[in-house]
């Protein structure tokens, strides 16, 4: 079945949601106002319950179909929040906050799941009940977590769950997703290197931790080379190397590494996490420093159940024709969790040629917001069919 014609017929309503929203893009766990926007449409829509503060600010609509033989709940998830990046697109509707904009297409993904709950409030022809999940703090914050934690799989008796990402340089009305790991775990560090400042014309009385913490960024380089099997993913990222001197004459008495460590594998994530700490300790060690490495877990690995996903691909194609593989993706997708406490499926849409996520000239396209409410519905109307 493809694109639905309810939705090409809404599509100048959804496209003004999203781009409200866009204009008012907010931070983390503070979507309050988006938050209170996607409450305000639910009762609209005439859902059956809607519950707030799950997870903070997160919101869930429920939404029951004339029958309900199967017992059936199904999950639909989006991400509501933005990233603290200033916004260079030009667009008229562009974001009213500083240094605060919608860079990952969050405004989209919600705009396109309150679309699908608005056709299925109307329509509500499945065999079951729907969860409409609308989810803070993707970026980092791990608000996918924290409605876990809440208890939102028992509250709503949720058995399967089903996330969408908007995917640029992928034409419009294409799909792709992959069975079992899909997105990398993402952990971070942060390592301080104390040496002995002093004075640039005398660094024989000194011990600097610039060239100490030099030698670290090339060497950590070397757990992805040396220590690691060729064929499995690891990323080992610095991207800040921060001193505490900016003087030109003046040998720094510290400096302090932060960066990202990216792996599919729970063993290679084990041993990356060994060596980074040893690397570090070793070299200051050697050079006379001290070394105090934090090392934090992050988002882990989002896998892809495979019946789920199998499933969600036939229904891609049907709805566009098009479902290919997906590549592995090394970024981080705290729709892991959900995915840890319930078999799914997260597959990608694409966004057409844009600029890409996380960059100051992205912006969700709008076109293709049908092909992304037709999924949905269509993913409720055959996983849960009128009985």
């Amino acid at each position: 079945m493809p694109v639905k014609n309810r939705f090409a017929e809404l599509l100048p309503e959804i496209t003004e949601w999203r781009r409200d929203i866009h204009q008012h893009p907010e931070i983390l766990f503070e979507t309050h106002r988006t938050s209170a926007l996607v409450a305000e449409k639910l009762r609209e829509f005439g859902c059956d319950d809607i519950v707030t503060g799950i997870g903070r600010t997160g919101v869930v609509g429920i939404i029951k179909g004339k029958t309900d033989t199967s017992g059936k709940v199904i999950g639909l998830r989006a991400d509501m929040d933005a990233l603290p990046i200033h916004e260079e697109t030009g667009v008229e509707y562009a974001s009213k906050t500083p240094n605060a904009m919608h860079a990952c297409g969050h405004d989209g993904h919600t705009a396109m799941l309150l679309g699908a709950a608005k056709y299925l409030a109307e329509t509500r022809n499945f065999d079951g009940t729907v969860a409409v999940i609308f989810q803070p703090a993707e970026e980092g914050g791990g608000g996918g977590k924290e409605m876990v934690d809440d208890g939102m799989m028992e509250q709503f008796g949720i058995d399967e769950v089903y996330g969408m990402h908007n995917w640029p340089g992928v034409p419009v009305g294409t799909f792709a997703i992959r069975p079992g790991a899909f997105f990398a775990a993402a952990d971070t560090f942060e390592v301080k290197v104390q040496g002995k400042g002093g004075h640039a014309a005398k660094p024989h009385e000194t011990v600097d931790s610039t060239v100490v913490a030099a030698q670290m960024v090339l060497a950590l380089q070397t757990i992805a080379s040396r220590n690691s099997d060729p064929v499995k993913q690891l990323v080992v990222s610095v991207t800040s190397f921060q001193t505490s001197s900016n003087a030109h004459n003046v040998i720094a008495d510290s400096v302090t590494l932060r960066g990202t460590v990216r792996t599919m594998d729970g063993a290679i994530q084990d041993m990356a996490e060994h060596r980074l700490i040893e690397i570090c300790e070793g070299i200051a060690t050697t050079f006379g420093a001290q070394a105090e490495v934090k090392y934090q877990r992050g988002y882990p690995v989002m896998v892809n159940s495979d019946e789920q996903t199998e499933f969600a691909a036939k229904v891609a194609r049907d709805v566009s024709g098009i479902c290919e593989d997906a590549p592995l993706v090394m970024g981080g997708e705290d729709f892991a969790y959900l995915l840890e406490a319930r078999p799914g499926a997260y597959i990608l849409m694409g966004n057409g040629d844009t600029a890409h996520v996380h960059h100051p000239k992205y912006n969700f396209n709008d076109e293709a917001i049908p092909t992304g409410c037709s999924w949905w519905a269509e993913i409720v109307e055959k996983r849960m069919p009128a009985a």
